[in-house]
């Protein structure tokens, strides 16, 4: 019997997107790369992020929304209609999964939650994304990323010591929800091909972020004390900072544990510090810290920053410039991993994304640039739909 073609592993899948802004589209992106067909229904005015810019004098081209929204079908439907309503039902019982992110209670109101759908499909795996959960004293807050890294805490332990709490400089609490949310997913998938029978996944950006900290909770959970800030510096590990070179480069070294101490030391043409009792053992060197960071840092001043990596390098010692954005793009790691990707947007023109961070043996999913609003309309209600084109043209005419 001939093996099935090898095909991307959510080819076939078919998710409703009803997510707009980070979290739920960055979920829903996961689904898309992963194979999945992702058909983004859109408000009449589009997807908050079509119209967020931060560049002055110049079109942005959807900039923002284009980093989460690759490889999706955008179809324009008032919800607050009922032909827009009818049309989501008639989609949902032909969909494998829906994501939605709207405020607890506003799907319901639309007529498109969790209970409006199920009825309709049940097999239908549901996934509500919000920023403290459907149930709870805090379900009706209002939440965005700086909201949820404030009350989950990891605002506390970023910045300076002697300084106030501090944003970490990315959407992470967005982003880590999305990946949490695209997880559960994939898992309830799996459970409704066994099982017959869909579910519905509530997750709050809250618990995925307190989730995500890790380990890095274990001094709250198992010693009940709060951490503080130790800025570029590392509570249980010395060294650990970032230092300044000869030109002007921040260079991040870490030495994990007392394996590393000797090649630091060699590295740095410090051989004697191997055997000091100040700084031989991790126990030592924490009782120094002050004074070997001001060594460390005195030393690193006096020669440039490459002359420093290619001595880190060939002693196998863990460090890193510290970049921007545009070097960290520009890593030739990252140029070897192939994670950048540049598609031809139909308005923007070539724009660039960064892919998938996996790499997997079998057919990858054809990445397409983001859709413009209400591009994939008439395809939808045509193909999934079987409309002809004089109900497609109302259906467009009303929205």
């Amino acid at each position: 019997m001939a093996e099935a073609p090898a095909r991307p592993p959510l080819d076939g899948v078919r998710v409703l997107d009803f997510t707009q802004v980070i979290a739920g589209p960055f979920c829903t992106t996961i689904l898309a790369d992963l194979g999945a067909e992702v058909v983004k229904v859109e408000r009449p005015e589009g997807d908050d992020l079509r119209h967020a810019t931060r560049y002055a004098g110049r079109e942005a081209h959807e900039d923002y929304f284009h980093a989460s929204n690759r490889s999706k079908k955008s179809l324009v439907l008032d919800l607050k209609s009922p032909r827009g309503r009818a049309v989501a039902h008639a989609l949902a019982r032909r969909a494998d999964a829906a994501v939605e992110n709207f405020a607890p209670g506003a799907a319901e109101r639309l007529g498109v939650g969790w209970r409006d759908l199920a009825p309709l499909n049940p097999r239908l795996v549901y996934c509500s994304v919000s920023g403290f959960g459907q149930t709870g004293p805090y379900k009706d807050r209002y939440a965005l990323d700086p909201i949820i890294q404030a009350a989950s805490g990891v605002m506390s332990v970023t910045g300076l010591p002697e300084g106030g709490p501090m944003l970490i400089g990315a959407p992470l609490a967005d982003v880590l929800a999305g990946v949490f949310a695209a997880c559960a997913v994939l898992a309830a998938l799996h459970a409704a091909r066994r099982e017959g029978r869909g579910r519905h996944i509530d997750l709050s950006m809250q618990d995925a972020m307190l989730a995500a900290l890790g380990p890095r909770m274990g001094e709250a959970l198992q010693g009940g004390t709060a951490p503080g800030r130790w800025g570029n510096e590392n509570p249980m590990r010395v060294p650990a900072n970032t230092y300044r070179t000869r030109d002007g480069e921040d260079l991040a070294i870490i030495c994990q544990n007392d394996r590393f101490w000797p090649p630091l030391c060699r590295a740095l043409g410090r051989e004697e510090w191997i055997g000091d009792p100040r700084f031989a053992t991790m126990r030592s060197r924490l009782a120094h810290r002050r004074e070997l960071n001001e060594a460390l840092a005195a030393l690193f001043a006096a020669r440039p920053a490459e002359e420093w990596c290619a001595r880190l390098e060939a002693g196998g010692v863990p460090f890193a410039l510290v970049n921007d954005y545009l070097r960290a793009l520009a890593d030739p790691q990252v140029a070897h991993r192939g994670l950048l990707r540049t598609l031809q947007h139909p308005a923007s023109g070539p724009i660039r994304v960064v892919g998938p961070p996996w790499r997997m043996t079998g057919p990858e999913a054809e990445m397409r640039p983001p859709p413009l609003l209400g591009q994939h309309t008439g395809e939808i209600l045509r193909e999934r739909l079987g409309w002809g084109e004089e109900a497609i043209r109302s259906c467009r005419e009303k929205n």
